[in-house]
């Protein structure tokens, strides 16, 4: 791969590119301490917090990847009204990022609570509430994007089950992408692919991918491209982006397959390498880079990220320099 090419998209290109986000924004937060001893009250550690940390997770992620690497970026979301919420949106702002499609609800916004000993994460807590929206939201949000569509390169539908992403969303979006000639990628969830059929791309990690095969297929490579195959002419997709961990991830596009291989690295957290995966992927193709070195980049990127602790996005510079 032509790295000084990859190294011009990413100094030059990418702040050109206009990419929305649709989908479950979520908060994370991290307690981060040190256990020493076992509590009195009960046989567990007590872990002494020495630093709060509050970051994007789910599509609020995504967004927040693409605005660092200089990408032209907005997001429409379901986010409550409570204080996670106020958190939140105060954080996109700060970043510069488009929230005049985010809405803010009665629904509790998802929050994933990690609470953290060195390098062991030793327990999370999640609030929320996935009931799928309500008619009326369903309607303001098709309305949302439906406007902001005509405005961009691609969209990333970045499904968390939580309840953004219905059917009716899903295929509104990729309807419009297809009569208005632009992309649309998805991060996917759970075992029916029937609202993600027409898509360009569909980046599932080698769990979310069994997940819908009537037989769980190894880590393998001919078996995850005849697998593919199968699914990509099931849904009606353009190709499929499968990450596999330690493996890297394969690009099956057409007659065009490479597996492309992760960076051999210590390995602390992969909390949120699926977001960077979707982000620099599709802003890849946003930039007219073909699938394949658009997946490359994407790989170098998530390899940045698996290196760190907690959910976290790689910036311009740091993708820059792991290109060096």
């Amino acid at each position: 791969m032509n790295h000084e090419i990859l190294k011009t998209f990413v100094a030059e290109t990418a702040d050109k590119c206009r990419v929305l986000v649709v989908g479950d924004a979520m908060l994370d937060k991290y307690y981060f301490g040190e256990v020493s001893r076992i509590s009195p009250e009960a046989p567990v550690p007590i872990n002494r917090v020495t630093k709060i940390k509050e970051t994007f997770g789910g599509a609020a992620n995504v967004v927040h990847n693409l605005s660092l690497l200089g990408c032209q970026t907005s997001l429409i979301a379901q986010i409550g009204t409570e204080t996670h919420g106020d958190t939140l949106i105060d954080k996109l702002i700060s970043r510069g990022i488009d929230i005049l499609g985010v809405m803010r609800t009665e629904k509790p916004t998802t929050t994933k609570i990690r609470v953290i000993s060195g390098h062991q994460q030793m327990l999370r807590l999640d609030f929320e509430d996935d009931r799928n929206l309500t008619d009326e939201d369903a309607e303001k949000f098709l309305l949302n994007i439906t406007a902001q569509i005509k405005n961009v390169d691609a969209v990333i539908i970045s499904d968390y089950g939580k309840g953004v992403c219905t059917e009716k969303v899903c295929q509104t979006i990729i309807q419009k992408c297809s009569e208005q000639n632009k992309i649309v990628t998805v991060d996917p969830k759970g075992d029916d692919w029937t609202k993600y059929s027409g898509a360009n791309f569909i980046t599932p990690n080698l769990k979310e991918l069994n997940d819908i095969l009537p037989k769980k297929i190894p880590n393998e490579d001919g078996e995850i491209e005849k697998a593919a195959r199968g699914v990509i002419e099931k849904f009606n997709l353009s190709g499929l982006i499968v990450t596999r961990s330690a493996k890297g991830l394969s690009v099956i596009n057409g007659e065009n397959v490479s597996h492309i291989k992760a960076k051999t690295q210590e390995v602390f957290d992969v909390s949120g390498a699926g977001d960077t995966v979707i982000s620099v992927f599709t802003l890849g193709l946003a930039g007219k880079l073909n699938s394949t070195s658009a997946a490359y980049l994407a790989n170098v990127a998530a390899g940045v990220v698996v290196t760190k602790v907690g959910t976290y996005a790689v910036s311009r510079d740091e993708l820059l320099q792991a290109l060096n």
